[in-house]
Formats: C-alpha cells, structure tokens, sequence
C-alpha cells in the first residue's frame, strides 16, 4: 500500500495486544480491507462477502484466514468460524455497516452486537479517510501517492450478561452505535472535518 499511497497509521497501540478483539471499520471504498490488513497491529481474520470468494483470489483469501459470509440471510457457517477465531484469542475484522457506504457509522447491522456479546470480546472502532470513492472501479481508487489515514479507537468493552437474548444484543447494538459514531466525529475533528479526502493534521 505504501507504494502507491502516503500511509499514515495513529493509535494502533490501543488494540489490545493479547486476546480475543473484534475490529470495527467503516467502510467506504474496496481499498478497505486491504488497508486495515496491512495496518492492524496484530493479524486479523475478516467476514468478507461471499460473492469474492471465487477462483484464485478466494483461495488466497480461505488460505490467510478470511472468512466468507453471505449476506442475504443468517450464515450460522461464517458465525461459527468467526466465533472459534476470538476462542483462540485472535483479531476479526467485522464492518459494522455491511457494505460499502457514507462510512460514518450511520447504518449498522446488529452481527458485530452479537458476536460482541457472545464472545464477550472488546471492540475497536477504526476510521479509515482518503480510501475513495464508493465504486469498485479503477476509478475509484485514490490518486496515487495522495494521504491514506487508518486511526484506531479506545477499546469497547461491554459489560457482562448473564442472558444472551434479543434485548441484550439490543442494546450493545446501542452501546456500539454510540461509541463507533463517537470515534467517527472524534476523529473528524481532529482533521478539521476532511471527512471526504485525505487529511493532512499530523499525529
């Protein structure tokens, strides 16, 4: 990535260095899930959509540990893998707003609530800017050479539950929302509100 584009990455030293996490990202353009791959501090396992699992590249992407997830209804498959990766105290990547959108947290769907709250896993909001576009040609892409920011956020840590139900995912929906929408306006700020191209503040 950082032959094509200036790279900056700000507070990854607050995703947690042992044990199981769950990264938020928005998601903006398909440079995303590279990015982060290559930013995370630690290695990460991410649900990606089904659909790009297809000949050599859903090779490589089964062979790093992604997971694919088909989006059209409750994939019990890709929630069983997701869970044995955070019971082995590892790192997976769930984009809260399952696709590609405005990237500010607007729209979430409840699966990083659940998994949070089965796993009992902290969360970290990731904010990525400069990523481009939301189309998913060449086009899309960011001028070369032009500022990538990935800026990572405070640990969520939920608190405990007793009963895994429908109200319980509810509301650490809520707490999420609240708490990812923060770091996007936080990290907003401190860029002087370039919220649509790349930043230029400093660390």
């Amino acid at each position: 990535m950082r032959t094509g584009w200036s790279v900056r990455v700000h507070d990854p030293d607050l995703v947690p260095a042992h044990g199981p996490v769950i990264l938020a990202p928005n998601h903006t353009g398909f440079l995303d899930p590279p990015l982060l791959m290559g930013t995370s501090p630690r290695p990460i396992h991410c649900l990606a959509k089904r659909e790009i699992f297809r000949g050599p590249l859903g090779w490589f992407l089964r062979s790093i540990g992604q997971i694919p997830l088909d989006r059209s209804g409750t994939d019990r498959t890709a929630l069983t893998s997701a869970l044995a990766v955070l019971s082995a105290g590892r790192v997976l990547v769930v984009y809260p707003e399952g696709t590609r959108g405005s990237g500010n947290f607007a729209d979430m769907r409840r699966g990083l609530a659940w998994l949070a709250v089965r796993s009992g896993a902290p969360v970290v909001p990731v904010v990525a800017f400069g990523v481009g576009s939301r189309g998913t040609t060449l086009s899309a892409l960011p001028r070369v050479r032009s500022r990538l920011d990935v800026v990572f956020g405070s640990p969520v840590y939920l608190p405990a539950v007793t009963v895994r139900s429908h109200a319980a995912v509810q509301e650490a929906n809520r707490r999420l929302h609240a708490a990812l929408t923060a770091h996007y306006s936080a990290v907003a700020a401190r860029f002087a509100g370039q919220v649509s191209a790349s930043p230029t503040g400093e660390d």
